[in-house]
Formats: structure tokens, sequence, C-alpha cells
């Protein structure tokens, strides 16, 4: 499938969600039950890919915001990022973005729709931005941990190693090149 054919839009409180299905039944049931209650909470927004021929939910993703601030254990990452910081000041918090969840419904799976909302994401945090956001964040399950690091994310701390899921991050501006 390639990339034009789908369409990027926001939940809705009025959008049926009853046809998605992933592999991992607590990214359905965010879906199904949570999802337009974190949104009207202002807790998190979810988006939905959408295939304008079916009109079938290909994935969805939610963004919330979030900060990294950096502690002993995390030393590594707050070494790399403060690195590449241009300011003779090194800081032990930054400015970032959650990916809280993302996920690919079966019949979809495997066809890259996770990259591309991969790119879709760094693109709109970093082409014109509203607001300042150095980081995208993850708590990344430990199955999907490949997928992550093939997008470029990087651990915070090896504490969390063997954990059922790790934080873990992307510096935007590596996206910007």
């Amino acid at each position: 499938m390639r990339e034009n054919n789908f369409v990027f839009k926001k939940l809705e409180p009025t959008d049926n969600v009853d046809s998605f299905h992933c592999s991992d039944e607590d990214l359905n049931d965010f879906l199904l039950t949570e999802a337009k209650d974190y949104q009207r909470e202002l807790l998190a927004v979810t988006y939905l890919l959408l295939d304008p021929g079916t009109n079938a939910i290909v994935a969805y993703y939610s963004l919330l915001c979030d900060h990294v601030q950096f502690d002993k254990d995390s030393k590594k990452a707050r070494n790399y990022i403060n690195r590449r910081v241009l300011f003779s000041k090194q800081r032990n918090h930054y400015p970032a973005m959650k990916l809280g969840r993302l996920a690919v419904d079966v019949h979809y799976a495997h066809q890259g729709i996770g990259m591309l909302i991969m790119e879709a994401i760094k693109t709109a945090l970093t082409s014109n931005p509203r607001f300042g956001c150095k980081i995208l964040t993850v708590d990344a399950y430990a199955a999907a941990l490949g997928f992550y690091e093939s997008c470029g994310f990087r651990y915070f701390t090896e504490t969390d190693e063997g954990d059922e899921t790790r934080l873990m991050f992307y510096d935007l501006k590596n996206f910007l090149g």
C-alpha cells in the first residue's frame, strides 16, 4: 500500500472504532474504551489512519505532552542529548512529546504502516512547530523494541532491561538532519 492512499484524522466522539483489531488486547481496549475519555479530559489526543477506499481504521496513535528529566541512571542518555545542544549550559530536563499508543490493525500489519506513522509524527513535530519539543518518548512494549530501534529510538537506561516496557527516546534534531 502506498503512503498517499491513507488519511490521518483526529478521533472524534462520534467515530465508530469497533471494527479495529490489532494483535494486542491492551491496545485494542484503549481505542475501544479509553481513547475518547482521554481526549475529553485533555490527557491525550488520538489520531486514526483510515483507508479511504473502505473507510477502515488501518491504525491509530495517541500523543500526549511529556518532559524528560534525567537522573543518575540515565547519564548515558543525558550525555547523548546534551552533546547535541548548542547552548553551553547543560540541562537536566527537556520538553518532549510522548507516543502513548501506536497500533496497526491485523489486516494491515507488516506493510510499513508503523514506519509511515512514525515519519508523520516526526514531520508534524518538526516541520512547523507550535511549541518547543526536543524529544519524542515512548514506553515501548518488549515485543515492539526492535520496531522502535529501527525508527532510531534509543534507551534511556539499562535498568529497565527485561521489563514489560522500556522507556525509549528519539532526539527530533536527528530527523532534521
